[in-house]
C-alpha cells in the first residue's frame, strides 16, 4: 500500500478521532529521503501513544544518530490510541510510520523501545496492526520485518523473547548502527534471515533469543540455559566510554500538538553514585558518566535555538550529584534568563539541597519541589541503602519553605523488604513535620497553605538489584500498608496532606513480567488475545484479561512475583552482563537485610565490578 493510499484512507477519519496531529507526521524537523537511495529502512517503534513516545528522549538521539548516515532512513512509529485502532481495523489500513506514511511491514528493520514492562501488549497489537507475524518463528526465511528491541527492560527480555528476532543490550548510539550496516552488507548478498541473525550475535551487545534453549526444573525454576551454534554463552551490554563526545542532536521533531514533556532536553550524565537497592536503573546505566558544563550548555543552546522551544529540562538520575553542578547551573541560567527560556530540573536528593542551590532553583521554579525519602524511618532507609536522614530530609524541607515554596512533593514506596507497620507509619510522620515546620517557620511564605502530597509506589523486585532475590507483597498485605498509613497520619492534617498510591495488580504484573521467563510469552500473547492493551494506563488496565490469560496458560503470577528466590538459583536474565557481578547484590542483599548501609561510589568503590569490565576506574 502506497503512501498516497494511506493518506487517502486515513483524511476522512481523522475527525473522528482525539487529536488527529498524531497521525499525520509533517511536524517541523521531521526527516524526509528518498527511499531509492537507502539501503536500510528502520521503523523505531515506541509501543505507546504519540504524546508519550514524542516525550522519549532515546527516541530522539537515537533518530539523528541513524539518519545521519545518508543510506540509512529512521522513521517514527507509535501504538494508535484504541479510537484509531478500531477505525484503522475496520478500513484495512495497516500500522504506517510517520514520515514517509508507508506501511511497517515494508521495513527492513523494524525496532522496539521496552521502556516499562506493561507495554508489552501493545508491541503485539503494533506488529498485528503491521500484518507481521506476532511470533518470531512465523516471519520466513527472509530478510525482512527483523524485529528487534532495546532500551531498560531488555535486561530481562526473556518474557518477550518469542516475539523478537534479536535484541541490543546498553546504549545504541555504537550498536546500532554496527548492526545495520552488517544487515545492509548481508541484504546485499542475498543472506537469509538466520544467517544474519548469527553473524548479528557476533557484534558485542546483541542478543539472539532463537540461538539459546531454555530448560527447567520440575519446581519450575529454570535448570540450564544453552547456547547453540556458536552463540557466546554471556552477552554483554554496549556502553559508550566517552559520554561528553558521544553524538546528541541539535533539533528535535517538534509536535503539532501537545505531549507529556514538551520542551527541549539536555542529557547531562548517565549513571548513578548511590546504589540504592531498589533502583534498577542505577545499576543496569553504571558506569557513571558526566558531560562537561560547557558540552551541557551548547547542547541545550543549540536546541533551543534550532526547535524553538522555550522551555529545557535536564535529563539525568541525580542531576545534583553532577561535580560540576553549581558551573552548570550558572551557565544555564545565564543562558535561559538572556533568552526567557525556562528550565526545569528532575526530583532533587534531600542530603546534597543546599541554600545556594535553593538560590539558583528560586530562579527556575515558581511552583513545587520534589523529594524522595523512599521510606518513612531511617532503619528502613538504611535497609534501601537511601543514605539519607530525618535531620536531612527536614532541613531540605526547611530550606525549602526560607525560598518561598508551599508545595513539597514526596515519593515514597511500600512492601518494601523487612518493612513494618512503624516503617507506614514513619512516612505520615514526616509529612506531619513537614507541615509542622511550615508553621514554625518565621520565613515561611505569608498567605500561602502549605501543601504535602505523598506518592507512594509498590514496591517492585527488579532484575541486577539486589532485592532481585525478594518476594513482592501480595495484595492483603498492600491493603493493610494503605489502610495503616491513611489512619497513621494527624487528623488536624487532613487536608494538608494528600496521599496516593498505585493499583496494586498493575505493580504485581509489573513485577511477573520484570522477573519472568519465556514461558511467559504465551501469556503475553493470550491477554493481548483477551482484550489487553495500554496496560500501564490505570483506566485501561484490565486485570481479568491477564487472569484469564494465567489460567488458559497454565501459569501462576504467584510464582514469579511472591516467591522469594535463592542466591544460586538461575535466573532468566543470567547469561546477560550488565556488568554488575551477581556475588556484589548477593552481598549487598546480606547487608540489606542487617540494615548496613553502602557508601556512595565517590566516597568508596563498593566492588560491583563495573570498573573490572569496563577497564578503569569509574572516578
Amino acid at each position: 500500500m502506497s503512501a498516497i493510499s494511506i493518506l487517502s484512507k486515513i483524511e476522512p477519519l481523522l475527525l473522528s478521532v482525539q487529536k488527529p496531529s498524531q497521525y499525520i507526521g509533517g511536524e517541523v524537523g521531521s526527516i524526509v529521503k528518498d527511499k531509492e537511495n537507502i539501503d536500510v529502512r528502520f521503523a523505531f517503534c515506541f509501543p505507546d501513544t504519540y504524546e508519550i513516545g514524542m516525550s522519549h528522549l532515546g527516541m530522539k538521539i537515537l533518530y539523528g544518530l541513524i539518519n545521519q548516515r545518508e543510506n540509512f532512513w529512521c522513521e517514527r512509529v507509535f501504538a494508535p490510541d484504541m479510537d484509531f485502532e478500531q477505525l484503522m481495523r475496520e478500513n484495512d489500513i495497516p500500522l504506517y510510520a510517520l514520515e514517509s506514511l508507508e506501511p511497517v511491514r515494508d521495513f527492513d528493520m523494524i525496532g522496539f523501545t521496552l521502556q516499562y514492562e506493561l507495554s508489552y501488549t501493545n508491541i503485539l497489537n503494533m506488529l498485528d496492526l503491521a500484518g507481521i507475524p506476532v511470533y518470531a518463528r512465523d516471519r520466513g526465511t527472509s530478510m525482512v520485518q527483523m524485529v528487534c528491541a532495546g532500551g531498560p527492560c531488555v535486561c530481562n527480555p526473556e518474557p518477550v523473547a518469542d516475539f523478537f528476532d534479536f535484541f541490543i543490550l546498553g546504549e545504541g548510539e555504537e550498536v546500532n548502527l554496527e548492526v545495520m550496516d552488517l544487515y545492509a552488507d548481508m541484504k546485499k548478498k542475498g543472506c537469509t534471515r538466520q544467517e544474519f541473525l548469527r553473524e548479528a550475535a557476533k557484534i558485542e551487545g546483541i542478543y539472539v533469543p532463537s540461538l539459546y534453549d531454555i530448560s527447567y526444573k520440575e519446581d519450575g525454576t529454570i535448570e540450564k540455559i544453552s547456547p547453540k551454534e556458536n552463540a557466546p554463552a554471556v552477552i554483554t551490554k554496549r556502553i559508550i566510554k566517552d559520554f561528553d563526545k558521544v553524538y546528541y542532536p541539535e533539533s528535535f521533531v517538534v509536535p503539532f500538538t501537545e505531549v507529556v514533556h514538551d520542551r527541549s532536553v539536555v542529557e547531562v550524565l548517565r549513571g548513578c553514585i548511590r546504589g540504592c537497592r531498589f533502583c534498577q536503573a542505577g545499576f543496569i546505566y553504571r558506569p557513571f558518566r558526566e558531560k562537561q558544563p560547557d558540552t551541557i550548555c551548547k547542547q541545550a543552546q543549540n536546541l533551543c535555538k534550532n526547535t524553538g522551544y522555550e522551555e529545557l529540562s535536564l535529563s539525568s538520575l541525580s542531576t545534583s550529584d553532577h561535580s560540576g553542578i553549581d558551573e552548570m547551573l550558572t551557565k544555564l541560567l545565564d543562558f535561559t534568563e538572556e533568552k526567557r527560556i525556562g528550565m526545569s530540573l528532575p526530583s532533587l536528593r534531600v542530603d546534597n539541597f543546599s541554600d545556594a542551590l535553593m538560590e539558583k532553583i528560586k530562579r527556575v521554579r515558581k511552583t513545587g519541589l520534589t523529594f524522595a525519602p523512599e521510606a518513612g524511618t531511617q532503619r528502613l532507609r538504611d535497609v534501601i541503602n537511601k543514605n539519607v536522614s530525618d535531620e536531612e530530609i527536614m532541613n531540605a524541607a526547611e530550606i525549602a519553605f526560607s525560598g518561598g515554596y508551599f508545595n513539597v512533593k514526596l515519593y515514597f514506596m511500600m512492601g518494601l523488604p523487612t518493612e513494618t507497620d512503624e516503617d507506614i507509619a514513619g512516612i505520615a510522620e514526616i509529612a506531619d513535620r513537614i507541615v509542622d515546620m511550615f508553621f514554625q517557620n518565621p520565613d515561611r511564605p505569608r498567605g500561602k497553605m502549605v501543601q504535602v502530597s505523598v506518592s507512594v509506589a509498590t514496591f517492585v523486585p527488579k532484575p541486577f538489584t539486589p532485592f532481585e532475590f525478594e518476594p513482592q507483597a501480595t495484595e492483603e498485605e498492600v491493603h493493610h500498608k494503605q489502610e495503616h498509613l491513611v489512619n497513621s497520619i494527624n487528623p488536624r492534617n487532613a487536608k494538608r496532606v494528600k496521599v496516593s498510591w498505585h493499583e496494586f495488580r498493575i505493580s504485581q504484573m509489573e513485577g511477573v513480567l520484570a522477573r519472568g521467563d519465556r514461558r511467559l510469552c504465551d501469556v503475553i500473547y493470550a491477554a493481548w488475545k483477551n482484550g489487553s492493551r495500554f496496560d500501564s494506563w490505570s483506566d485501561r488496565f484490565n486485570w481479568n484479561c491477564w487472569e484469564k490469560a494465567f489460567a488458559q496458560c497454565g501459569v501462576s503470577p504467584e510464582f514469579y512475583a511472591s516467591r522469594r528466590r535463592e542466591y544460586d538459583e538461575i535466573m532468566p536474565w543470567d547469561h546477560l552482563n550488565y556488568m554488575v557481578d551477581k556475588s556484589f547484590l548477593v552481598r549487598e542483599h546480606k547487608k540489606a537485610m542487617n540494615a548496613e548501609t553502602t557508601p556512595h561510589c565517590r566516597a568508596n568503590c563498593s566492588g560491583c565490578g563495573v570498573n573490572r569490565e569496563v577497564g578503569r576506574a569509574c572516578f
